[in-house]
């Protein structure tokens, strides 16, 4: 039965209901359409808006339909949405006390209501999700904290680091997803529910009693604005895209890494596969989806932006294209955190190919110019120096570590015998013993900061 039948004379066309149907995607949301609507009756009992007995009737039927949804024995179908089915189902089992549940309350609030508690479920997984994985990158970090590896910029050897700096920076990205996820969801945990259609109600609802019993931190102010507005979950799905474009910078660089021409990972059979013609190929395909499927969830976002941008106030059936992005982006995002958190524990690094690689392209020519710069010389006269040095070494075939003190001379009177140190990368590591550098112990402390930012995620 169509909740709306009352006014028309013709059945809808059998194409336009299947048009106008949503329950083929919106029936994910039954556990919060039910959940959203034992506390819209609560709240009716409690304010004498039906009577209480009619009320508990309510309730108990809507948890038996719960129930048997759960348990399989309750097939979600025969009805143009969620909220349809629902009620329809409430209705078959009570009878007319079932028609009681709607009153004060529209599909309009009933819906908007319900993507929020799907929201705030999506946004509280992914969180734990974020969680496992920075706690998975700072484990490794703590592995690999003296693993030489040169730093890139331009896609161009610039300075040693270590692969323990290099996970931790990726580490502290996915630590502002958190961030920004936990701020999201102050705004989507704003309850809806109470602007009907877009004009409130005349009945003496409480709203603050349906916030409460649902978990929400306050109303919404506005009616018309309660219906229409999807700011939340448009911020929802910016959230997941700049996490997935975390995911997908990184896995671009361990798909480089895993090719012979930089052969600093090794890929985990359990996360590859091979070619159906040629039988040496083992392939980043994981790596390369979680790179790809960060275009799907800019798609998701492009969406409903577009969608949204020109809709009067206050609720449009365009509207209806909210859903499929929001589970598609929550789903994708999702299960990306974990083949990934997964990946990030059994990948393994090539550790020798990594420190041989940090003394390359003469990634420690800033050494040398500090090193002047330390002896007094200004520092734009130093780098002057030094990029003599360097193009010296190309004309020559030499490295900066293979260079003798003499052939130092030769450039600047202020050259030592402990330049031949200086440009070694793992000195060159260890004297970056700053905040936010690359040396052992400030790896030990960024990974120990980061731990205690999550210990207090898990408290709030």
């Amino acid at each position: 039965m169509k909740l709306w039948s009352g006014r028309f004379t013709a059945e809808l066309n059998d194409i336009a209901e299947q048009f106008n149907d949503s329950l083929v995607f919106d029936r994910r949301m039954y556990r919060q359409d039910i959940t959203g609507s034992i506390a819209h009756c609560t709240m009716l009992g409690k304010c004498g808006i039906i009577e209480q007995s009619e009320a508990d009737t309510i309730v108990a039927a809507l948890n038996n339909i719960l129930h048997d949804i759960e348990s399989e024995k309750l097939d979600i179908v025969g009805a143009e949405d969620i909220h349809s089915f629902v009620e329809n189902e409430l209705v078959s089992r009570v009878g007319d006390v079932g028609k009681k549940l709607h009153t004060a309350r529209s599909r309009n609030d009933q819906v908007a209501t319900d993507i929020r508690l799907y929201l705030r479920d999506a946004i509280d997984e992914q969180t734990d999700l974020l969680k496992n994985l920075v706690s998975a990158l700072a484990d490794k970090a703590k592995k690999e904290k003296k693993t030489a590896m040169p730093a890139y910029t331009h896609m161009q050897k610039a300075q040693p680091t270590t692969l323990g700096h290099y996970l931790l920076a990726y580490a502290n990205m996915f630590l502002r997803d958190i961030d920004r996820l936990n701020d999201c969801r102050r705004r989507v945990n704003v309850l809806p529910l109470g602007s009907g259609a877009c004009a409130s109600t005349t009945f003496p609802i409480d709203r603050e009693y349906t916030a409460k019993l649902l978990g929400f931190e306050g109303v919404t102010q506005n009616s018309l604005d309660g219906v229409s507005d999807r700011d939340f979950a448009v911020e929802y799905l910016s959230c997941a895209t700049q996490a997935m474009l975390h995911l997908s910078r990184i896995n671009e660089e361990f798909v480089y890494w895993s090719g012979e021409e930089f052969g600093f990972l090794i890929l985990p059979d359990e996360f590859s596969t091979g070619s159906s013609i040629m039988p040496q190929k083992k392939n980043p395909d994981v790596n390369e989806l979680l790179r790809g499927k960060c275009g799907r969830v800019i798609g998701d976002l492009v969406s409903i932006i577009t969608v949204m941008k020109g809709l009067p106030l206050a609720y449009n059936k365009d509207m209806q294209e909210d859903k499929e992005p929001l589970f598609d982006a929550a789903d994708t995002l999702s299960i990306s955190l974990k083949v990934f958190t997964a990946f990030i524990a059994a990948v393994q690094f090539n550790r020798e190919k990594m420190n041989i690689a940090s003394a390359g392209g003469y990634s420690c020519a800033t050494e040398c110019a500090d090193y002047l710069a330390a002896k007094g010389l200004p520092f734009r006269a130093a780098h002057e120096v030094t990029g003599k040095i360097v193009l010296y070494c190309i004309q020559n075939g030499k490295a900066l570590q293979s260079l003798t003190v003499k052939e130092y001379k030769q450039f600047s009177d202020l050259f030592e015998d402990d330049i031949l140190e200086a440009v070694l990368p793992k000195n060159a590591i260890a004297r970056r013993n700053i905040m936010g550098g690359c040396a052992t112990e400030e790896i030990d402390r960024q990974i120990k900061i980061l731990k205690s930012q999550l210990k207090k995620i898990a408290l709030r």
